[in-house]
């Protein structure tokens, strides 16, 4: 062919052999960075007054220990322009945070087998910061790829008034003050203290361990044992075996739990449900545990086992649990389940708070 003589037209080339394997590859290979540039799509917030509301303080879910000091050594505007400053390094997960995790896990479940249901966990974080340090609670939550979208920061105000409002549950805090508060207002509520060691949690179950009398139950037990001693409370619990105990502060939370492992249940997952129910009770079995079973049949609800220890120490049995909370209205009770690793939450209701009274020192008889 000459120079400058039109060229004539080619039949177009069939692509060789893996050249649409190859493209798809490229495309995938796109398709894959681009999805992780965009920002990751979160479940829908559920409506508060449908989902079971865990409201936790953000000193029981962060560590904020050197924050703490300055607020009380230094004053609120210290501790403010301290935060502020650091608002990009966050917080180090504090005693709830891994039932926090746990609570998310339950989730992902739940909303793998019911799409379109709204009976899960919701987790509002409820503090008096101020809103200043917002920024770095974000930052934090963000940082540890927490789901936790309402936040209730009342600026040094007690958010407790907010509670009932959030349809909370269960109220979590590191301030035993505000936890009066809310048992007082009638809401499940709880001070969480960290353990003393660190104890390695499930990942895929969420376990909760409950004391009972004061705690699932009603002081009344606890009261006769006060007054009356053992024995008394014995026989008591012998000839009111069939009679159900009171509600404690506590019910309320249990019987949430077993409507959401109902749930499980009926999808034939009873015995891969992922949440876990203990009641640990010092009661002893023989005398006295038939009343405490019997007071949960009557209410329609069960824990996934039952430990009676007869006084024993709890601490080793919750070492073997491990759950991720475990309840109790006696610190006593707290401190020893604290030495084995276990995270504690002091419930403050019943007869065992009361103060003890010293006697009034003796007067001089008035002259006559």
């Amino acid at each position: 062919m000459e120079p400058g003589e039109p060229q004539e037209p080619q039949e177009p080339r069939e692509p060789g052999p893996g050249a649409e394997t190859a493209a798809a590859q490229v495309w995938e290979e796109a398709k894959i960075f681009y999805d992780n540039l965009a920002p990751k799509k979160k479940p829908k917030s559920p409506k508060p007054q449908n989902a079971v509301t865990i409201a936790v303080s953000s000193r029981a879910l962060f560590r904020m220990d050197e924050e703490q000091r300055i607020y009380t050594e230094q004053g609120v505007e210290e501790y403010v322009r301290y935060q502020l400053e650091h608002e990009n390094e966050p917080f180090s997960p504090g005693p709830a945070f891994p039932f926090v995790k746990a609570l998310e896990a339950v989730n992902r479940r739940l909303r793998e087998l019911y799409p379109d249901s709204e009976d899960v966990f919701d987790i509002v974080l409820m503090t008096n910061n101020h809103a200043q340090v917002g920024v770095r609670l974000i930052n934090s939550i963000n940082h540890y790829d927490l789901f936790i979208e309402r936040f209730c920061m009342t600026g040094g105000n007690s958010p407790i008034c907010y509670l009932k409002a959030y349809h909370t549950n269960l109220y979590l805090s590191a301030d035993a003050e505000k936890v009066r508060e809310a048992i007082d207002e009638g809401i499940a509520a709880a001070t969480i203290f960290s353990p003393s060691r660190d104890v390695v949690v499930s990942q895929s179950q969420l376990r909760v361990a409950f004391d009972g009398d004061a705690v699932l139950f009603s002081d009344e037990s606890e009261r006769i044992v006060k007054a009356h001693g053992l024995d008394r409370f014995f026989e008591h619990e012998k000839a009111h075996e069939n009679k159900p105990l009171a509600q404690g502060p506590l019910k309320g939370f249990l019987e949430a739990l077993g409507r959401l492992q109902k749930k499980f249940y009926s999808k034939g997952l009873r015995l891969e449900c992922p949440i876990r129910t203990y009641l640990v009770t010092a009661r002893s079995a023989a005398s006295s545990g038939a009343r405490a079973l019997k007071t949960l049949r009557s209410w329609g609800l069960e824990t996934d086992e039952a430990l009676f220890l007869a006084g024993a120490p709890k601490g080793p049995l919750l070492e073997k649990i491990r759950p991720h909370i475990f309840f109790d209205d006696q610190m006593f009770h707290v401190a020893g389940a604290q030495e084995m690793g276990t995270v504690a939450a002091h419930v403050p209701y019943g007869v065992a708070q009361t103060p003890r009274r010293t006697a009034p020192a003796k007067q001089a008889p008035a002259a006559q």
